[in-house]
């Protein structure tokens, strides 16, 4: 007679969505499992604990990865200045450091009631295309920017500049029931934009909200093969599950050429270069050699005259530096793996199928960018696959090949230590869970029928399956 535990590891194997080469263990943890980036996991678990160098990296070169950090982390200022190395910022942008959004190299939040300014949640624009020539745009940029404000809305500027806009977030409750009569509130945002600094919006207008994401591990992201994450997508789109992942097709500026892509919230980044550079030229409006024009649109004739702090204004020394730290964020290792209660959790999470798109573990490519990144086994708990998130979630507003309904399965791994690093624990694109039962909650589409299992959960069952997330 088959044990549950037996049925659940062979329903894996058979869908094929196991991410190693052994089922998963759910009576006590597997060999390694509490090394989340392999050699280079760290084990410190305060609120620095996402700004930590890989354990891996020598002494000489975390010297680059501090040098790095300073970058990340100190303001820019307005050009002209004798802070040569550090000018330019704005006219228009959305904060004047990197850290401002990265809390703590951790993820960002929504505004607070009354707040001037969004400060580490983003709002992106664009319109549908409506001709072949908008059709080609997308190719290349992904979107069609809005024609006045371009793709992003910039809420700060330079004394003597008009920011693009206010943003505000209002939210609107609905309950949610669990089988044993426990009711959550989740809460959708409302955005509003006013005070537009330069006239009306195109009247077409896609908004999405965005809050920074966190920076641990990106390096080990970047260093999974291709040839593995479209594995996963062959082997989602074969179980007939309803779960299908798709990888989204990005334009990289490098190679000038279409690629796979990974980073941002639909995958519209293809590289850590590539992500920081367009960070650099839409947040803070700086620009760098991969990116030598600001993002001033046609309307704005003032900030297109504006002095600027050279060209690029982020050097390519200062973009090596910010890649290496960017590429060296360690993921603290996992605690209580072996605890009872997060066992319970880690089945239940496999049985409820979160598994199919928060694939637990990859192995690095051999040919990594950085040494200390190539060969790790890691436990990211993401497949980097577009995934239909329903209604619910849909922001409308497409990316490359990513649909309004499609959000790139995020990492897990740190996702316990969000409110020891950033002070708060709200979740998704665009912060309005307010805790990780509320994310679970606002699951739909591929993964309506994971949702629906969740919701059969009694409170141990919640409580273990909480435990196991937070143990990440």
């Amino acid at each position: 007679m088959r044990t549950p535990l037996r049925r659940l590891s062979l329903l894996l194997l058979t869908l094929g969505l196991a991410a190693c080469d052994q089922a998963p263990r759910f009576d006590r943890a597997e060999p390694g499992e509490a090394l989340s980036a392999g050699a280079a996991s760290v084990r410190q678990y305060d609120q620095n604990a996402f700004s930590q160098p890989s354990a891996n990296l020598s002494g000489e070169r975390r010297l680059d990865f501090a040098v790095g950090n300073s970058f990340f982390r100190n303001p820019w200022v307005i050009a002209p200045s004798t802070t040569t190395a550090r000018d330019g910022l704005g006219p228009l942008f959305n904060t004047n450091a990197c850290q401002n959004c990265h809390v703590r190299d951790g993820r960002g939040h929504p505004p607070k009631p009354g707040a001037s300014n969004a400060v580490s949640m983003l709002v992106r624009l664009s319109i549908p295309a409506t001709s072949a020539e908008q059709e080609r745009l997308i190719e290349r940029l992904g979107v069609v920017p809005e024609p006045v404000y371009g793709s992003q809305l910039q809420d700060m500027a330079n004394p003597g500049f008009a920011p693009e806009g206010r943003v505000r977030v209002d939210y609107e409750t609905q309950q949610v029931r669990f089988a044993d009569g426990h009711e959550v509130e989740l809460r959708k945002p409302i955005l509003r934009i006013d005070r537009l600094g330069y006239g009306p919006l195109h009247p077409q207008t896609l908004f999405s909200a965005r809050v920074a994401p966190p920076m641990i591990g990106l390096g080990l992201l970047e260093a999974i093969p291709d040839e593995a994450i479209l594995a996963n997508a062959e082997a989602q789109r074969r179980s007939g599950s309803g779960v299908a992942g798709q990888p989204n097709r990005v334009w990289d500026d490098a190679s000038g050429r279409t690629v796979l892509g990974r980073f941002g919230w639909k995958a519209g980044q293809p590289s850590l270069d590539q992500q920081n550079a367009h960070a650099f030229s839409a947040d803070m409006g700086l620009t760098t050699s991969r990116l030598p024009h600001d993002e001033c649109t046609e309307a704005q004739a003032t900030c297109r005259a504006a002095l600027n702090g050279g060209v690029p204004e982020v050097s390519d020394n200062i973009m090596r530096l910010v890649l290496f730290y960017t590429r060296n964020l360690g993921v603290p290792a996992r605690r209580t793996v072996d605890d009872p209660q997060v066992l319970r959790g880690k089945g239940l999470f496999h049985q409820a199928g979160c598994a199919q798109c928060h694939t637990p573990q990859f192995t690095t490519a051999a040919d990594a960018a950085e040494p200390e990144l190539a060969g790790q086994v890691i436990r990211p708990y993401t497949d980097l696959l577009l995934h239909d998130m329903g209604e619910g979630l849909a922001d409308g507003r497409p990316e490359f090949q990513a649909s309004g309904r499609q959000w790139r399965t995020p990492p897990l791994w740190g996702i316990g230590l969000t409110e020891t690093v950033t002070g708060h624990t709200q979740f998704l694109h665009d912060g309005r869970a307010r805790n990780l039962l509320e994310a679970i909650l606002w699951h739909g589409g591929e993964a309506e029928a994971a949702r629906q299992q969740v919701l059969q959960f009694d409170a141990g069952q919640r409580s273990a399956l909480l435990a196991f997330l937070n143990s990440l």
